[in-house]
């Protein structure tokens, strides 16, 4: 019953946060602003957004096609189809609880390809590695490009004082997690270790294959259509299709964070998108917008696919 609830509250917390933040958001918002919003929906060029989604559904097929490298590495064949039905069904998954899609995507393929869960996950661990080291260069990027607006962003809605606190929780944490894990004997810490030896099978095999250079290119591959997916968005609203490469780059990023530590981003990415465009001197209402068509525009594409692989998942999956 208390895993029950854990789960449930893991599940609805965020989305009535999200939804609290919406309702506060638009009741700020006069009548005329509201109008000016809709405006903007009502007006975008849908031939970007189509464009948009048609990059979207790409990277799923270079993500699906990448993984068979570090799926290789460990002595599985699973073939591109069972692997893009994986990635649909992550992505789908992630919606109700966040980095869930992980642990479905190795689930998948433990249950109609007969990988061992630990090494499948630990795959996707060196997949998320190496995405996470992409990640970090377009941050750097984007501070280089922008520092002073940046600053001038995290100092107003996140106080110093909090992030030191936060600083000093996460180090104590850590100290802690390292210290039970080399040394306590309880049944529970010496599972988990034995788990690990199968993760690191999985997490370094793509140091360990031999084909890293087509792992690169479709790692390339994935993030150029994160990209392109969201500059043909931006550029769909005349107010933001303008914006420069740095602006763009860091809305990207911002969006990015919000759509991996929540529900897919519901209620948080269009308001964060219009706070940080809102620094550009981009009009909120336009940002409001463009983060709405953004955020329902990759929700019908991430349901879609992943109601179809859920379908498709028990004909195709089936061994011949």
């Amino acid at each position: 019953m208390r895993n029950k609830l854990s789960t449930y509250s893991g599940v609805i917390l965020p989305i009535l946060l999200g939804l609290g933040l919406t309702l506060y958001i638009y009741n700020s918002f006069t009548a005329t602003q509201l109008a000016q919003m809709k405006g903007y929906v009502i007006s975008a060029n849908y031939n970007y957004i189509s464009f948009s989604l048609v990059i979207a559904i790409l990277g799923y097929v270079f993500r699906a096609y990448r993984w068979k490298y570090t799926l290789a590495e460990i002595g599985s064949y699973t073939g591109f189809k069972i692997n893009f039905l994986a990635v649909s069904i992550g992505y789908f998954v992630n919606l109700g609880i966040p980095r869930s899609g992980e642990v479905s995507r190795a689930l998948v393929l433990k249950k109609y390809r007969d990988v061992p869960f630990d090494k499948a996950f630990g795959t996707i661990i060196a997949e998320r590695i190496v995405d996470f080291i992409i990640l970090l260069c377009l941050i750097v990027t984007s501070i280089i490009l922008e520092f002073s607006t940046l600053k001038k962003f995290l100092l107003y809605y996140i106080p110093i004082k909090l992030l030191i606190v936060f600083a000093i929780f996460c180090s104590l944490g850590l100290i802690a997690t390292v210290y039970l894990y080399k040394h306590s004997k309880w049944k529970w810490i010496l599972f988990i270790k034995s788990k690990v030896e199968g993760l690191k099978e999985g997490a370094f095999s793509v140091y360990k294959m031999p084909n890293k250079f087509p792992f690169l290119v479709y790692t390339f591959l994935i993030w150029l259509s994160y990209i392109l997916m969201f500059y043909f968005a931006v550029c769909s609203i005349e107010a933001t299709d303008s914006m420069s490469l740095g602006t763009t780059i860091v809305a990207f990023v911002i969006g990015g964070l919000v759509m991996t530590f929540t529900n897919g981003g519901f209620g948080f990415f269009p308001v964060l998108i219009a706070k940080i465009l809102l620094l550009y001197g981009i009009p909120e209402q336009a940002g409001n917008a463009l983060g709405w068509i953004i955020w329902i525009s990759q929700l019908i594409i991430t349901v879609l696919l992943g109601v179809f692989s859920f379908l498709a998942l028990p004909i195709v999956g089936k061994r011949k």
